[in-house]
């Protein structure tokens, strides 16, 4: 096993964290973000789909969702920035026995509102949303959208079928949309209890029905806090902008290459900039033209450019995954996305210029970022004891 390099991050500093198919690295830089520091692999061999980062109630918690081919999937964090991670002795997400379903993989982890410190959400495969409310130290399912009629109807595509996406209202715990990969979009109204089909007007072209109530396949769902009742979403094939908390979608694939993706990201201060990385088609699923271009809407997806300085114009056939663009929470903000080539390129002026951060890593299956606030002090005794050196 190649020797882990441990972080030495500090107070202020920006963390990218970066999923990748055979282990976790963390990227660190002061608030200039010039300069970019390496550690690593953290989990060294076991696919990491999903990592987040927690700074509520006074915490500095990283969470790396991690799946071993003979342990299966497993929520760990750390509390010390990546020195050291809980080593769970079992799966801490677990299906009840009366549904008859077994963790396959851990999709999306998502620290709750502000306003609720204490509660996180995850999404699973197969397609199910666990929620916490202590924390993370247990996971229960949410038996409202396990129990809604259309789960059973729900076809898994090529790549399986998970809830990848999972968008809490900033404000209104009563509201949610989730994001189900060849299902569609749910959303709920009343904490959870009931979730119904939010898919007016997304099409579904491999269908015969070209718009159904659900069952289309959906790649990523973005919304920005300071407008709660608009979303953007790439779908499989088409970009989409609801402005009515997902009763109704309208079309914005405006001047893009290509309408089929999978990374969006809306910007951190302005929601009327959202970005994304078009991909060639549903069989190539390379960026056009061996161009690697990020492209940026600044007013609602009325209209794209393309951001290119600085990225490889010539033989960059690249593929970025669903989870694997991101944003900083800095102004001007940083812009951040992962190939699975293994490299990674970031933005330090709101996406308009780029420099390649790191290469040669393994296939890079998320990026998400960080933001380091003052030292922690919301570390439970249960959480010290099961820490181990990484």
């Amino acid at each position: 096993m190649p020797k882990t390099r441990l972080p030495k991050i500090h107070e202020g500093d920006v963390c990218v964290l970066v999923g990748t198919m055979k282990g976790a690295f963390i990227l660190r830089a002061d608030h200039a973000r010039k300069k970019w520091d390496l550690s690593g692999p953290f989990f060294p061999g076991e696919a990491v789909y999903a990592m987040a980062y927690d700074g509520r109630a006074g915490r500095r918690r990283l969470w790396a969702a991690t799946a071993s081919m003979h342990w299966g999937a497993v929520l760990r964090h750390s509390d010390d920035l990546g020195k050291t991670w809980s080593n769970p002795e079992r799966a801490n997400v677990r299906f009840p026995k009366d549904t008859k379903l077994s963790l396959e993989q851990i999709w999306q982890i998502i620290p709750g509102r502000e306003s609720e410190p204490e509660v996180m959400y995850c999404g699973v495969q197969p397609a199910n949303l666990f929620e916490s409310r202590d924390g993370g130290e247990s996971w229960q399912l949410v038996r409202g959208l396990f129990d809604n009629p259309q789960r059973a109807r729900w076809v898994p595509g090529g790549g399986g079928m998970c809830l990848h996406t999972i968008v809490p209202h900033p404000k209104d715990a009563k509201k949610m949309m989730v994001a189900v990969s060849t299902a569609g979009v749910y959303r709920t109204d009343d904490g959870g209890k009931s979730w119904r089909a939010s898919n007016k007007g997304v099409r579904a072209e491999f269908l015969p029905n070209k718009h159904p109530e659900f069952g289309q396949c959906v790649h990523k769902v973005v919304s920005h806090p300071s407008k709660p009742e608009r979303f953007f979403l790439q779908n499989h094939w088409g970009l989409y902008r609801s402005d009515n908390a997902g009763k109704s979608w309208t079309d914005i694939a405006n001047g893009v290459p290509s309408d089929f993706g999978f990374g969006m990201a809306v910007h951190p201060s302005d929601p009327d900039t959202v970005y994304i990385v078009p991909l060639e088609s549903d069989g190539f699923r390379c960026t056009p033209e061996g161009k690697l271009r990020v492209y940026r809407s600044r007013n609602g997806g009325k209209s794209w450019q393309a951001m290119k300085k600085g990225l490889p114009q010539e033989n960059a056939f690249e593929t970025v995954l669903r989870d694997g663009l991101t944003v900083d929470a800095l102004d001007p903000a940083g812009v951040y996305f992962g190939t699975r080539s293994g490299k990674v390129y970031g933005s330090r002026d709101d996406g308009t210029s780029w420099s390649l951060l790191v290469e040669g890593l393994p296939p890079v299956t998320c990026v998400k970022t960080a933001v380091i606030a003052g030292r922690a002090t919301h570390v439970t005794k249960k959480a010290r004891t099961r820490e181990t050196r990484a």
